[in-house]
C-alpha cells in the first residue's frame, strides 16, 4: 500500500513538470547538432573495356554536423530545412588488398517533416521524423592498392532519411532544448566516376561505379524555439479577503482593557454585524519577559478577557474560539526577557 501511493504522489508530481517543460513547439526555430557518422561498406564496380571487378570499401567513423531552420505548428508536426555535412576516410587494407585510402565527403541539404510526441513521457520529448533532398558526394584520393585510384572527383544524388530523436527541454530557458538523435540516410542509385585502372606494367582509363552509400549518424545538439513565452510567475499568495485582523494591545504584565482597547474590541464586535463569517479565533500573545510557564497562563487571562468582552458587545458566544500562545508567536522577534509593546497581544481574526 505504501509503495502504491508513493508512485501515485511521484506520477502526480511529475504531471505539472512535464506540461510545464514538454510543450508543442510553436512558430520559428533553429537547430543544430554535432556527432559521428558511420559509413557503410560501399560496394563498386570496377568497369575497363573487355574486364571487370568488383570489391567493397570499408570506412572509418567519421564527423558529422547538421544546421536548420524550421516551423513547428503547435500540434506537434514541424518542418524543417537542413544543411548537413559527413565525413569518412576509407579504410586499409580492405578486403584480400594490402591497401585502400580515400577520404568520401557530403554535404547537402534535406527537407524534413517531424512529429513530436508531447506528454507521452514527463519531461523528454521523443520525435520521429522523414526527409528527402539532394547531396553532394566529394570522393578524394579514392585507391585500391594493385587495383585501380580515382583521382578527385565529386557527383550528386537525390537523397533520403530517417530520424529518431528526443528533445530536453531547460525549464530555465523558455524554447530552448538540448536533443539527441539518431539518422540514417541514404542516396539514391549508382554513382560513376573516372578512375585510373592498373592492367599489367601500365594503367588504362576504367569507370568506377558505387552502388550503395548508407550513412548512420548519432548527434547531440540544441533547438531553440522563438516567441516562447516565459511561464507565469507563481501565483502570489491571496489573502483571504473573509478574513479579518483586529489587535488588541496590553500593558506589560497586565491582562486588563484599557479605554483604547476596549474601542478595539467594540469596532471588532460591529464588523462581525455586517459581514459573513464562520468563526472568530481570540488568539493570547505575550512577550518574553517573564517565564514561558508564567506567559502561558497571562496569554490565556488576556484572551479571555477580550472573549467576554465581545460577548458583552453582542458577539455570539458560541462562535468565539480562544486559544494562548504565550510568548511562541512573536509579531517582533526578540530574544529572552524583553519587553515588546507589540508582542502584547490579543488577535481577533474573522475566518
Amino acid at each position: 500500500m505504501k509503495l502504491r501511493s508513493a508512485l501515485l504522489a511521484s506520477a502526480m508530481l511529475a504531471l505539472p513538470l512535464a506540461a510545464a517543460n514538454a510543450q508543442p513547439v510553436t512558430g520559428l526555430y533553429v537547430g543544430g547538432g554535432v556527432g559521428v557518422n558511420f559509413l557503410q561498406s560501399e560496394s563498386f564496380n570496377l568497369a575497363i573495356p573487355h574486364a571487370s571487378a568488383t570489391g567493397q570499401l570499408k570506412s572509418y567513423v567519421g564527423p558529422a554536423g547538421v544546421i536548420d531552420l524550421g516551423w513547428g505548428f503547435g500540434n506537434g508536426f514541424r518542418a524543417e530545412i537542413e544543411g548537413d555535412y559527413l565525413e569518412n576516410k576509407f579504410k586499409t587494407p580492405c578486403g584480400a588488398v594490402a591497401a585502400c585510402g580515400g577520404t568520401e565527403q557530403k554535404a547537402g541539404a534535406m527537407v524534413n517533416a517531424l512529429y513530436d510526441f508531447v506528454g507521452l513521457v514527463p519531461v523528454v520529448q521523443p520525435y520521429l521524423g522523414v526527409g528527402v533532398g539532394y547531396q553532394q558526394v566529394f570522393d578524394d584520393n579514392t585507391y585500391v592498392g594493385g587495383l585501380f585510384h580515382a583521382p578527385n572527383n565529386n557527383r550528386g544524388s537525390f537523397a533520403y532519411q530517417a530520424i529518431v530523436g528526443l528533445g530536453f527541454p531547460i525549464a530555465s530557458v523558455p524554447g530552448l532544448a538540448l536533443t539527441a538523435e539518431y539518422r540514417f540516410m541514404g542516396l539514391a542509385g549508382n554513382r560513376s566516376y573516372p578512375a585510373n585502372v592498373n592492367v599489367g606494367a601500365g594503367t588504362v582509363a576504367g569507370t568506377l561505379t558505387s552502388t550503395n552509400d548508407f550513412n548512420h549518424s548519432i548527434l547531440i545538439g540544441v533547438r531553440y524555439n522563438f516567441g516562447v513565452a516565459p511561464p507565469p510567475p507563481a501565483p502570489m499568495p491571496v489573502a483571504d479577503m473573509g478574513a479579518k485582523t483586529f489587535l488588541v494591545f496590553f500593558d506589560w504584565d497586565k491582562y486588563n482593557l484599557t479605554a483604547r482597547s476596549e474601542g478595539i474590541v467594540k469596532e471588532a464586535a460591529d464588523y462581525s454585524t455586517h459581514t459573513s463569517y464562520t468563526r472568530i479565533d481570540v488568539d493570547g500573545n505575550t512577550d518574553t519577559s517573564g517565564t514561558p510557564a508564567y506567559n502561558q497562563g497571562l496569554s490565556e487571562r488576556r484572551a479571555r478577557t477580550v472573549a467576554a468582552e465581545l460577548v458583552r458587545d453582542g458577539v455570539p458566544q458560541n462562535v468565539i474560539s480562544m486559544h494562548a500562545y504565550g510568548d511562541t508567536k512573536l509579531l517582533v522577534p526578540t530574544g529572552p526577557g524583553v519587553r515588546e509593546p507589540q508582542n502584547r497581544r490579543v488577535e481577533i481574526v474573522f475566518h
